[in-house]
C-alpha cells in the first residue's frame, strides 16, 4: 500500500502555491490615497527674532468630498532636545480664492478646522502657519515638526495618515 503522504505534500504545496500568487498579491482596484498632507517653509533658515512661514497643504484625492480633518502638529525628538531653541507659532490663515483669512488653533491643537469647510475631490487647501523665532533663541540648531491627521468623507468613510515631516528650519547667528 501506498502512502498518502507524498499525495499530501504535493497537494499543500500547490495551494500554498496559488495563496502565494493570488491570495497576497495587491488588488489591481486599490483605492488610491484619500488625501495626502504635505509641507513647505518659505525659507531653510532664520535668525533669532525671525519668522518663517511654514504652510500646509492637504488635498483630496477621494471620489467624495471631505468633511471633517483633524490634524496634529507636534516638533520632532531633536527639537525638544535643543531647550536653548525658542519659538512659538505667532499666526494662521488659510488662502482662499479672495485672499488669505485668519484661522485658529495653532500649535499642537485641533488645526483640522483651519482647513476650512468642505473640501471637494480633487482640491486642496493650504493653511499658512507663522513661525517666530524669539529674539533670544539660541543658534546652529534645526527646528522641525511632524504632523498625524484624520480625515472623514461624505460616504461615510475615513483616513489617517503621518508622521509627516515638515522641512526643518535652521536658526543662524548673525
Amino acid at each position: 500500500m501506498r502512502s498518502p503522504l507524498p499525495r499530501r505534500l504535493g497537494l499543500t504545496a500547490v495551494l500554498a502555491f496559488l495563496l502565494a500568487v493570488f491570495g497576497l498579491a495587491p488588488s489591481a482596484s486599490a483605492d488610491p490615497a484619500r488625501t495626502t498632507l504635505t509641507f513647505a517653509t518659505d525659507s531653510a533658515t532664520t535668525t533669532p527674532g525671525g519668522t518663517v512661514k511654514l504652510s500646509m497643504t492637504l488635498t483630496n484625492n477621494k471620489t467624495y468630498d471631505v468633511w471633517f480633518v483633524y490634524q496634529t502638529i507636534d516638533p520632532t525628538w531633536l527639537t525638544t532636545q535643543r531647550p536653548d531653541l525658542k519659538y512659538s507659532f505667532t499666526g494662521c490663515s488659510l488662502a482662499t480664492a479672495a485672499g488669505s483669512t485668519p484661522c485658529s488653533g495653532t500649535g499642537p491643537n485641533n488645526l483640522g478646522a483651519n482647513y476650512g469647510s468642505t473640501i471637494p475631490p480633487g482640491q486642496s487647501r493650504t493653511v499658512t502657519l507663522t513661525l517666530q523665532v524669539a529674539a533670544d533663541s539660541g543658534c546652529n540648531g534645526n527646528i522641525g515638526f511632524y504632523s498625524y491627521y484624520y480625515a472623514e468623507f461624505s460616504d461615510s468613510s475615513n483616513t489617517n495618515g503621518g508622521p509627516v515631516y515638515t522641512p526643518e528650519t535652521r536658526v543662524l547667528c548673525a
